[in-house]
């Protein structure tokens, strides 16, 4: 496999915070997941409608796309409005801005062969935008020092810096599905300074393969998540705890397991599922064995079953209002605000337990309630 292939923007995160995991992932085949296949289909649709909005003859790729739906062409449209607004807003400091679509970014100078596809680039004097497109609704993704959006900046910076006069770089990640539009803002000089202090010299420590292997958030795309020996001993430290008495934990012991909990629960869910994979391939883990898990009982054919107990003159049918998501496919998102935003209510979430670097502001809890009802004696 080419050893360029070690060092993707879309994987910077993890070779950054890993660089050995570079090398160990590019020596393993990875099939891409119906999720990704989606993501392709609406980056696709994206690309075709901001070139049509700015008067370029391409062809409309809807009939070959595999996952396109309702949410996909309100997402994409989403998305399509808010590059147009950047242009325009480009427009008030720079009489010639350029927008580039899928454009190839090359990153060579700080990350051996590097180079990654940017999903929107809008070039102008001072302000260089990049946008890039998610349509993943699982995971949150934030601008704020994302290293692959940097790694685009600088391969952006690094092909017309010269041609315009740019004074800082805006990278903002659009995730329509989640709501989520997160913006960060770097100077050019801060950026720089990054690629040549930090990026560059781990780049290469994981282009050579060489490095310490250390274990984090990072874990959750690493392709040998399962079976890496650093992971593993990052996540049986908490069961080699040294617990003192008394026999219950106290709150400081507590508090220093919390934020383990995650990582060791999803590292012993990678474990289980890889274990699965390997037995069904025929490995044998001595004590454990295959067997078929619960089943639910379903209908062959639910038209015969439905016409044979109408026939029977009972009704087989249940009615119930779509669900929110449901509904709003049904209606498409303007429809949908215009008739039931009045009637949608939002009850409080369930409470959870997060670090303090979680964004959203803290619940009153009994202690709190206790100290405003002392205040106020």
């Amino acid at each position: 496999m080419p050893r360029h292939a070690y060092l993707s923007a879309s994987a910077s995160h993890r070779w950054l915070s890993c660089p050995p995991s570079a090398k160990l992932c590019a020596d393993v085949n990875d099939e891409a997941s119906p999720y990704a296949k989606q993501g392709t289909d609406a980056h696709e649709l994206c690309e075709y409608k901001v070139l049509h909005a700015l008067g370029e003859d391409v062809k409309d790729p809807t009939e070959n796309l595999d996952y396109f739906d309702t949410e996909m062409e309100e997402s994409t449209d989403e998305y399509c409005n808010y590059v147009l607004e950047q242009y325009e807003k480009a427009k008030q400091l720079c009489k010639d801005p350029k927008v580039l679509v899928e454009q190839r970014l090359d990153f060579s100078k700080w990350v051996p062969d590097g180079f990654g596809t940017g999903d929107c680039l809008i070039i102008a004097d001072k302000v260089l935008q990049i946008i890039d497109f998610k349509y993943g609704l699982g995971i949150l993704v934030e601008a704020e020092n994302n290293p692959q959006m940097m790694c685009y900046a600088l391969g952006a910076l690094d092909t017309y810096d010269g041609i315009y006069d740019i004074e800082s770089v805006e990278m903002t990640i659009f995730q329509p599905r989640r709501d989520n539009v997160s913006t960060f803002t770097i100077s050019k000089e801060e950026l720089l300074k990054w690629a040549e202090e930090f990026l560059a010299p781990t780049a290469q420590l994981a282009y050579n393969g060489e490095g310490e292997y250390h274990a984090g958030d990072h874990c959750q795309f690493c392709k040998v998540k399962a079976t890496c020996r650093e992971r593993a001993a990052y996540n049986m430290e908490l069961a080699a705890y040294d617990f003192e008495e008394p026999a219950t934990l106290d709150d400081s012991e507590i508090a220093d397991i919390l934020p383990r909990i995650d990582d060791l629960v999803a590292w012993a869910n990678d474990i289980k599922e890889y274990a699965l994979q390997q037995a069904m391939s025929g490995t044998e883990y001595k004590g454990f064995k295959v067997v078929e898990g619960r089943s639910v009982r379903k209908y062959i054919d639910d038209a015969a079953v439905a016409a044979t107990v109408e026939n029977a003159g009972y009704d087989p049918y249940e009615r119930k209002v779509l669900g929110i998501t449901a509904m709003t496919s049904l209606l498409g998102k303007k429809k949908f605000e215009e008739l039931l935003g009045g009637m949608i209510t939002k009850p409080p979430g369930k409470p959870t337990l997060v670090p303090d670097s979680d964004k959203r502001p803290a619940l009153n809890t009994a202690k709190d309630d206790f100290k405003e009802e002392g205040e106020n004696l």
